[in-house]
């Protein structure tokens, strides 16, 4: 999986000097941005109808008394617009990898024990971007798709002992997003 990964970064250094004189689009996502989460997205118009999305995302924050949300993630999207590129419906095809560090969040079901480990995957999502003026938007986003986690789960009062390696399948949400756009011609 991570040669597919290296195959997108090459393919996208390879296609953009033939994107000189396409619309790019600077973003962040709100929902990141809520959770302090550094994220910063770069998209770029391929064709009149299709577009490729780089969004990369980074949580280097711990939160005290032995609590912690650090992560990175980096999902990449291929994105087909029903009408035309940077305005209305869209629909995409994302793959996603990354890397966490989670405990003692009691919110999300994490309070008793740290899991550590990393994620890929791939998935489809849908949106829809609201023009605002020449150069700001915003879009909204929902994706489904799979990702396969390992991790690590170690004891939370110490974070030190660990208690098992293990590997999961998810099916479900794996993309979500209300985004800030600055469009730049």
């Amino acid at each position: 999986m991570k040669r597919i990964y290296v195959l997108i970064i090459v393919a996208i250094a390879t296609a953009l000097p033939a994107v000189k004189s396409q619309t790019v689009a600077v973003k962040t996502n709100l929902l990141y941005d809520a959770t302090s989460t550094i994220n910063l997205g770069l998209e770029i118009g391929m064709s009149p109808l299709w577009t490729l999305e780089l969004p990369v995302n980074y949580n280097p924050w711990d939160l005290g008394e032995d609590r912690k949300i650090k992560h990175w993630l980096i999902q990449p999207e291929a994105r087909y617009w029903l009408c035309q590129r940077f305005n209305g419906q869209f629909v995409g095809v994302h793959g996603h990898m990354g890397g966490y560090n989670i405990g003692g969040i009691k919110l999300i079901g994490m309070e008793d024990f740290r899991y550590e480990g990393s994620f890929y995957g791939a998935g489809l999502s849908y949106g829809y971007h609201w023009v605002l003026n020449t150069r700001w938007s915003i879009e909204a986003t929902i994706g489904l798709g799979y990702a396969l986690i390992d991790y690590s789960k170690y004891e939370c009062e110490k974070c030190a002992k660990k208690l098992k390696d293990d590997t999961r399948h998810y099916l479900g949400p794996t993309k979500a997003g209300v985004s800030l756009i600055y469009v730049i011609k």
